[in-house]
């Protein structure tokens, strides 16, 4: 985003939320996560991608790459990945990353232009642009970075469009407790957020594996999406989920709206977890 000498222009971004993801990944860099389950989530958020359209050393960039954790499957498969963040998690993608000769950081917010237009074979963003105040402009943004042609991949939260009025009650509930817990102290942040991951999400999930053993569906149940993953995933989910001061929430119709509206065309929704994952085309 280019500002003029004496011009105020408000940045799509809110800094309490920044911060928050600073720390997150510091405490979460995600060293502790299996090569196994990594690839597995990659491969859920990257279902419809797609990967055949891509030319010979394409390059793309990963919005708000956080600790890199994407970043490092994503750069082994394609020509040159731009990491972008505007958080000091940067440094965490960095270390992460330094066996990667193909790979460029920019500490940048999605607004300030950090690549130059019509520039990219793709571009994704998983799960950063409901943390942001416009979420539908931080789209442009991105793809006005992107070739005419190139895809782009982005997972959005989503606002229970495909679930029952008892899911959403309960998610309400769990938006109170995060509308709290966020602005506590980071150690206090931590504390609570470890809480939940041990006393809500562990048994929650466990509990769907369980029933899914015994030939149930566990579609409809909370946290089912956590039966067969980690205990550090729950942990690292849990502190995104509670600990994050801005969060928003679209339907799918919603996001196929943003997507269009920024010159995405072909639309593609995943039908698995997490939802929503879409990828467009741009025109």
């Amino acid at each position: 985003m280019k500002v003029w000498a004496g011009e105020h222009v408000k940045r799509n971004l809110d800094p309490a939320t920044v911060n928050s993801f600073g720390d997150e990944w510091l405490r979460f860099d995600q060293s502790a996560l299996s090569d196994d389950e990594a690839s597995t989530i990659f491969d859920a958020y990257f279902a419809v991608f797609p990967w055949a359209a891509l030319p010979a050393g394409a390059s793309g960039f990963d919005m708000g790459c956080g600790s890199g954790r994407w970043a490092r499957l994503m750069a082994p498969k394609v020509g040159h990945l731009h990491c972008i963040d505007p958080s000091g998690a940067l440094e965490v993608a960095r270390g992460a990353l330094e066996d990667e000769p193909n790979v460029s950081f920019h500490r940048a917010a999605v607004d300030d232009e950090p690549l130059p237009p019509n520039s990219q074979d793709f571009g994704y963003s998983l799960g950063v642009l409901h943390h942001v105040p416009d979420t539908a402009a931080a789209i442009r943004s991105c793809v006005a970075m992107l070739r005419p042609g190139a895809p782009f991949l982005v997972y959005l939260y989503y606002a229970f469009d495909n679930r029952s009025t008892a899911f959403k009650m309960m998610w309400r509930f769990s938006d109170l407790l995060r509308r709290v817990i966020c602005h506590m102290p980071a150690p206090l942040k931590h504390s609570l957020t470890d809480a939940l991951a041990f006393g809500v999400y562990y048994p929650l999930a466990r509990l769907s594996l369980l029933f899914e053993w015994f030939g149930l569906s566990v579609a409809g149940m909370p946290l089912s999406y956590y039966r067969r993953r980690s205990f550090y995933t729950m942990r690292t989910d849990s502190r995104d989920r509670f600990g994050t001061p801005l969060e928003r929430r679209f339907t799918r119709d919603e996001i196929r709206t943003m997507m269009h509206a920024a010159g995405l065309r072909d639309i593609v929704f995943s039908d698995c977890a997490p939802y929503w994952c879409a990828v467009g085309i741009k025109q």
